[in-house]
């Protein structure tokens, strides 16, 4: 069986401080997860020459010796099909409510183009970041309310435009690796099932709350957010199955607990929390079980002391 717990951290910080903190964590999955929102186009670039460096070399030599897996999960749809080229090519891009076009954020769904575009892009990420493990993870544009309108699109869901977009990547990905699986990430506007489209095989469950209170168990019965949040799984299960399904949890989150705006603070850490999540997670059937673990850095040891790093490895169990 496929159990896997690990954390994602940003692409810098892939070193000899996170090598250590993972060594003696008992962590077995590490993701390298580049900046988000806005800026994502431009720090997937920097990751892009980073994971050419020395320091990221020695980083994943070290993850094999200890048996712990390395994967790439990044907000990606902004590099795959590039904003430039909506002066070429509008069709491609986006329709709003208005009617209008727009280069802001994913793209139209129903464009052949575009889409036989963004399967070349992604086998050329791909070969830039070859998966050790035959998982991908590609994800769209970090944002809600960015779904095409177009005649062709508005019939379709915010999941079923993501989920042609993540079938798409897939195809592009498996010129370069037959075998390849890409996920289908559940998070924001894309958190309840597709509804018209299928996913074609290879593509896995990544299932992320970001709506939830972390400091009150996923499945509290007196939670609203956590309710709101979880009302879809049953959905989602029912479509993907259980088979290489992932969860993406916060619980080591801190730029999230901060809002995403420093300066740092300590991270809140809510073990029991964690440690019920994870028995109910395992409960249906998950068995990789992940969380963000941004703003935890040395600037951050340096100032609070080590991250909980152990205590969480503990509290999502094996």
């Amino acid at each position: 069986m496929d159990n896997k717990r690990g954390i994602l951290i940003l692409p810098e910080e892939a070193g000899p401080y996170w090598a250590d903190l993972i060594a003696h964590s008992g962590l077995d999955l590490v993701g390298i997860h580049p900046g988000w929102g806005e800026g994502a186009l431009e720090e997937l670039e920097k990751t892009l020459e980073f994971v050419k460096t020395p320091i990221y070399k020695q980083f994943v030599e070290r993850m094999k010796e200890l048996n712990v897996d390395v994967e790439f999960e990044a907000h990606a749809m902004s590099w795959l099909v590039p904003r430039a080229l909506f002066s070429e090519h509008p069709d491609w891009f986006r329709m709003d409510e208005t009617g209008k076009r727009n280069a802001d954020f994913n793209l139209c769904a129903t464009s052949s183009e575009a889409l036989a575009y963004l399967e070349l892009r992604s086998e050329e990420l791909a070969r830039a970041v070859p998966s050790l493990t035959g998982r991908y993870y590609f994800w769209i544009d970090d944002v809600t309310g960015s779904v095409c309108h177009c005649e062709g699109c508005r019939a379709l869901t915010a999941s079923d435009q993501a989920m042609i977009f993540y079938n798409h990547i897939l195809r592009g990905i498996r010129r370069f690796d037959a075998e390849a699986q890409h996920c289908y990430l559940a998070y924001q506007d894309t958190i309840q099932a597709p509804d018209k489209v299928q996913p074609d095989p290879g593509i896995f469950l990544e299932y992320a709350p970001i709506y939830r209170d972390s400091a009150r168990p996923i499945n509290d019965p007196d939670c609203p957010e956590n309710f709101k949040e979880l009302e879809h799984l049953p959905g989602l299960l029912q479509l993907f199955g259980q088979e290489g399904a992932q969860i993406l949890e916060y619980w080591m989150d801190n730029s999230r607990f901060l809002k995403w705006q420093k300066p740092l603070q300590p991270l809140p850490f809510y073990e029991e929390v964690i440690r019920q999540d994870a028995e109910y997670y395992r409960s249906l059937g998950f068995n990789r079980l992940t969380s963000f673990g941004v703003w935890l850095g040395e600037d951050y040891a340096q100032t609070f002391g080590e991250p909980p790093i152990v205590a969480y490895a503990r509290a999502i169990g094996s």
